[in-house]
Parts: C-alpha cells; sequence; structure tokens
C-alpha cells in the first residue's frame, strides 16, 4: 500500500484502486469538497505524473477517455483548485510522492492496463438527487429528468418560457464550460429534436455561467447526467420507425410503481425536498402513460 498526506488531500493506493479524499485546507475548491472521496480504479488510469516546483509539487492523474463521467462532461477543464484527480504536494514531500508515483505505474504495468479509451465508465458519477445555483439559474437532477429554473438575473426573453424538464431519454448531450476571461461559462444540454446555435444567455437548455464560486458546483450536474447518457463508445442508436409509442410492459409498470413507493419514502425520511419529490413523481408518472 502507498500513502501520501497532504494539507489539499490524502491519497491511497491498495494495488486495485486509488481512494483520493479532498483535504481541510482553504485552498482544496468547492467542487473537491462537494463531491467528497472519490475511488478510481487502477482499470480508470491511462498514467501518473509528479511535476516538482519551488514552492511546492503537483502529483496529477491521467484517466482513460471514456472512463469517468466528470472528465467526459467537463473536458478536462476543471481547474486546479476543483481537479479531484490533482494532489498539491508540499516539498518536504516529493520523495513520497516520487514513491506514490512509481507504484502506481508499476501496478499499471504489471496489471497490463490498457492505456486507450474505456469501453464504459468505471466511475459512477455523482450521487443523485442533487442541485447546483450558479449564473442565471439552478439545474436540478433526479435521476430522470433535469430541471432548470431561472433567477431575476436570466434575460428576458429565456424567463419568459418559465422553467424546463428534460427527462434524460430526450438529452443527446451535456457539455459543462467554465467562464475565462470576459467569456462566460455554461452548463447546457443538447436535447433531441430542439437543435440550437443561440450563446447561451438566450438558450432555454443551457445555464450561463459567469466565473463566481458556485459555477463548478454545475459540472456535478453535468457528470451526473453523463454518467446517465449512452457511453461514447456506444454504437449509435437505430432511427425511430414512425409509430404509436409502445405501452410499457406489466414488468415495467410494476418496477414504476415501485420507484414511486421508492421516492415516497425518501420525501418522507427527508432525503428528498418537496420540490424534488413532484419533480421526479412526475417524471416516473410520465414513463406509464
Amino acid at each position: 500500500m502507498a500513502e501520501i498526506l497532504q494539507k489539499d488531500g490524502t491519497w491511497v493506493f491498495d494495488g486495485d484502486a486509488l481512494r483520493l479524499t479532498p483535504g481541510r485546507d482553504k485552498n482544496v475548491g468547492l467542487l473537491r469538497r462537494s463531491l467528497g472521496e472519490l475511488v478510481v480504479p487502477l482499470g480508470a488510469l491511462a498514467g501518473i505524473s509528479f511535476e516538482q516546483g519551488k514552492k511546492s509539487g503537483r502529483l496529477r492523474l491521467r484517466l482513460r477517455d471514456g472512463a469517468d463521467p466528470l472528465t467526459q462532461a467537463t473536458g478536462g477543464r476543471l481547474t486546479e483548485p476543483h481537479d479531484p484527480y490533482r494532489l498539491a504536494v508540499e516539498p518536504d514531500r516529493y520523495g513520497v510522492a516520487e514513491y506514490f508515483a512509481d507504484e502506481v505505474r508499476n501496478a499499471l504495468l504489471l496489471d497490463q492496463v490498457p492505456a486507450g479509451p474505456a469501453a464504459g465508465y468505471l466511475l459512477p458519477g455523482p450521487p443523485v438527487p442533487l442541485s447546483a445555483a450558479a449564473g442565471d439559474g439552478t439545474a436540478a437532477f433526479d435521476g430522470e429528468c433535469v430541471r432548470l429554473e431561472w433567477n431575476w438575473k436570466t434575460e428576458d426573453a429565456k424567463a419568459a418560457a418559465g422553467p424546463r424538464t428534460l427527462p434524460v431519454e430526450d438529452i443527446l448531450a451535456v457539455e459543462w464550460q467554465p467562464a475565462a476571461g470576459l467569456e462566460n461559462g455554461y452548463l447546457r444540454f443538447t436535447v433531441r429534436n430542439a437543435p440550437t446555435k443561440q450563446p447561451p444567455k438566450y438558450d432555454p437548455n443551457a445555464v450561463e455561467l459567469w466565473g463566481f464560486k458556485k459555477d463548478p458546483l454545475m459540472a456535478l450536474v453535468a457528470a451526473a447526467v453523463q454518467a446517465r447518457l449512452p457511453h461514447p463508445s456506444a454504437p449509435a442508436p437505430a432511427p425511430a420507425l414512425a409509430g404509436p409509442r409502445p405501452v410499457a410492459s406489466e414488468d415495467d409498470h410494476d418496477a414504476l410503481l415501485r420507484r414511486l413507493r421508492e421516492l415516497g419514502e425518501l420525501h418522507r425520511s427527508g432525503v428528498l425536498t418537496d420540490d424534488e419529490f413532484t419533480m421526479a413523481k412526475q417524471a416516473v408518472l410520465k414513463r406509464m402513460q
């Protein structure tokens, strides 16, 4: 077992997986604190590096393409305070960091882990339900539907359309882009039968981000949705044939009823708020029609 403890966090490698725990230091980003501990299987890694600096060094994990929904949704654009796959290392621990990196590299060689793209997600994505408020709106996801609601800063035409509810089956792609310089960022959903070229400020399927503290939390929503979309390596679905919408089978109907009971229990126990329960219930009822 290899382990390195820093103010920035603790990384532990047991030969099969890395356990990444964010530290309590004030420099640890909001996304890392919200995401909490991550367990990264060895098979999800493409490599590891350690870079020395005058004031501090950096351990960096490189994940295989398509292994992690967070990396997939953000395109690797998370900055250092929020990136869970970077660890700041103090100079007096450089030797430990080198040893840690060597142990991971040796395991990758011994297990002959391929560096190429993964055939499926090897990390689960953030747990749901979850919600984030930043920029001109709030994005909430219960595992089945995305709910977008607007605030007083939203552009008038976009706000006039009211809240948006996007079932996962209607979402083709999701993208999170951070604000950079004078360019605003966004969380955007590409929706079936609703292609758009509008800037995020006017796009009813996008939340515009202005570079404030809570912006990275939108990346958690993006990753949770990404984890439930077809994997990038999956073959494209065949075109749907025209005809009536298929009726749910008896087994599907029973499963949806069980889901309704589970949601009710989560609501009564306080895990789901009234709004989250209502949104999730409506999504299930829609699928039963």
